[in-house]
C-alpha cells in the first residue's frame, strides 16, 4: 500500500460565493502532460528546468489569427516579431505558415536572412540602425522603417552614395486615448512630425515611401485604441495620395495584442479580461475599410503580432528544491528556476500548476527561485497544494520574451525542446555549459597563474 502524503491541518476562512464542501477551491488541476507527452518523462530525459514549446499550438494560433483578419480585410500579411522569440526553429514554424520577419536590430536581421527569409520580406524596425545596417538593408531591398530624422538624413545620404532608391516607411506615434502614450519611437501624428518626415521623404525623391508603421503599446487591453490608430494611419495615407499622388502600399499596425497571462496587480485573471483576436481585428479592419480608400488604393494590412501567437505555446517545467517557513509564518517553496530565465515574472503572475496529483488541502505560498538575491520571486503569493522536494511544476504562458530576455546569472540557461504535431520531441537548443559561457573569454598571460596560502 502506498503511503499517503502528510498534509498538515490549516485553519482558513471560507469566503461567501461559489462554494463546495471544502470552501472556495482556487488551486489548479494538475498538468501531467503537454501535447500528450508526460511532464515527468520530459524532465527525466532533458533535465530540469526545461522550456517546452508546442508546435501545434503555434500553428493553430497563427492560422486562427490569419483567418480572423482575412475574413474582415482583403490584403493581410503577418510578420513574425523576432524579439518575441528568436529561436530559429520557432521562427521557421511561423515562416512556414507564411509570416514574413520583423526585426529591430542587425543581429535579428542576420538571423532572418540565415533562416532563409528573402530580404524584401524582412521589415527592419528599430531606432539603432548603423550606416552598415542601412546599406545591407538597401542591397536586400528590405523595407526600412525610419524612426527619427537623423536616420532619415543618413539614409538619404547613403541612398545617394549607392545610387539606389530604398523602400521606406515611417514609424508614427499618436494619442489613442491610452496612457502613458508610446511617443518615444517614431514621428508624432498630432504635432505634425509625421507630415514633416513625409514631406522631406517625398520632396527629396531619393527614397520610395511604401508604408506607414505604428506600434501603440504592449499588452494592449483596449481594442478601440487600435481603431483610433488605424483611422489616423489611414488619414495619413489618404493625405499622401491627395497631396503627392503617391499610393501607400501598406499600413503596418505593429503588435501589442495581449496574451492570457495575468498582469501583476490585476483584479481579474488575464483569461477573463484579455480581448480576443477577433476584437482587435474588427476595430482595425473596420477603421481601414471605412476610411475612404478607393478599392484600387486600399493598402495591405501588416501585423507584427508576437506575444499573442506564442505565449500560450510555451511552458517552463521545473522542480521543487525545498520548503521553509518565513519569519512571518508564510510558507515558501524554492524552485530550481529563477527570474534569470523567467524574467517575465517581474510583470506577470504566471499560472503555475503542479505536475502530479494532489489532495484537497491548499495554502498560500511564496515561490522563490534558486538565485542568491531577494528579488528572485516567481510568485509573491499563490494558492497551491503541498509540494515536496522533487515534485514538479508547470509554468504556463511562458512562450513570449522568456527566451530572448533570459540570462546566465548564477545558473546557466536550460535546454529547450519542441513537441511536434505528431507528439515527437525535438531539442531546439541545448542546455548551456561552462564551455559555452567561457567561449569568448580571454585570459591575459600574467593572470594565468596564482598561489593561495
Amino acid at each position: 500500500m502506498v503511503k499517503k502524503i502528510y498534509e498538515r491541518p490549516i485553519i482558513r476562512p471560507l469566503n461567501s460565493g461559489m462554494m463546495n464542501k471544502f470552501g472556495t477551491r482556487t488551486e489548479y488541476l494538475p498538468v501531467t502532460h503537454i501535447d500528450g507527452v508526460s511532464v515527468k518523462s520530459l524532465i527525466a530525459q532533458y533535465g530540469s528546468p526545461l522550456f517546452v514549446f508546442s508546435e501545434r499550438q503555434m500553428r493553430e494560433n497563427l492560422r486562427n489569427a490569419k483567418r480572423t483578419f482575412e475574413n474582415r480585410y482583403p490584403k493581410v500579411q503577418f510578420a513574425w516579431s523576432y524579439k518575441t522569440n528568436y529561436l530559429n526553429a520557432i521562427c521557421n514554424v511561423f515562416h512556414q505558415e507564411g509570416s514574413w520577419a520583423e526585426v529591430v536590430s542587425r543581429f535579428e536581421y542576420d538571423k532572418a536572412l540565415h533562416n532563409g527569409v528573402p530580404g524584401d520580406k524582412i521589415l527592419f524596425n528599430g531606432p539603432d540602425k548603423t550606416d552598415d545596417d542601412l546599406r545591407i538593408a538597401i542591397k536586400n531591398n528590405s523595407p526600412i522603417h525610419i524612426d527619427h530624422l537623423d536616420e532619415l538624413y543618413r539614409l538619404t545620404e547613403i541612398a545617394s552614395e549607392m545610387n539606389a532608391k530604398p523602400r521606406v516607411a515611417i514609424r508614427v506615434n499618436m494619442d489613442t486615448g491610452i496612457y502613458p502614450m508610446w511617443d518615444r519611437f517614431g514621428f508624432n501624428y498630432e504635432t505634425g512630425q509625421a507630415w514633416d518626415a513625409i514631406n522631406k521623404i517625398l520632396a527629396s525623391g531619393k527614397l520610395e515611401l511604401v508604408g506607414l508603421h505604428t506600434h501603440i503599446g504592449t499588452y494592449m487591453l483596449t481594442p478601440s485604441a487600435y481603431g483610433v490608430a488605424a483611422a489616423k494611419m489611414a488619414d495619413l495615407a489618404l493625405g499622401i495620395k491627395n497631396k503627392f499622388d503617391t499610393k501607400i502600399q501598406y499600413i503596418d499596425m505593429g503588435g501589442g495584442f495581449a496574451s492570457e497571462n495575468t498582469l501583476k496587480g490585476s483584479y481579474l485573471k488575464g483569461s477573463d479580461i484579455v480581448p480576443s483576436i477577433s476584437d482587435y481585428a474588427e476595430v482595425i479592419c473596420t477603421a481601414l475599410l471605412n476610411a475612404g480608400f478607393k478599392n484600387n488604393d486600399l493598402p495591405a494590412l501588416f501585423l507584427e503580432t508576437g506575444r499573442a501567437l506564442i505565449d500560450n505555446a510555451g511552458f517552463l517545467l521545473g522542480s521543487v528544491i525545498a520548503n521553509k517557513r518565513l519569519s512571518d509564518g508564510r510558507k515558501a517553496t524554492i524552485l530550481d528556476f529563477g527570474v534569470n530565465i523567467l524574467f517575465t515574472s517581474f510583470w506577470y503572475d504566471h499560472k503555475i500548476s503542479p505536475a502530479q496529483e494532489f489532495g484537497m488541502h491548499t495554502e498560500d505560498t511564496v515561490l522563490y527561485g534558486p538565485l542568491c538575491m531577494n528579488i528572485d520571486v516567481i510568485r509573491e503569493n499563490i494558492t497551491l497544494p503541498p509540494l515536496n522536494a522533487g515534485d514538479h511544476v508547470v509554468v504556463h504562458h511562458a512562450g513570449a520574451y522568456t527566451v530572448t530576455q533570459s540570462m546566465q546569472f548564477i545558473t546557466l540557461r536550460p535546454a529547450i525542446v519542441m513537441i511536434d504535431p505528431k507528439g515527437e520531441t525535438h531539442v531546439i537548443k541545448n542546455n548551456e555549459t561552462l564551455k559555452d559561457l567561457e567561449h569568448n573569454e580571454k585570459m591575459p598571460a600574467y593572470l594565468q597563474k596564482f598561489k593561495l596560502t
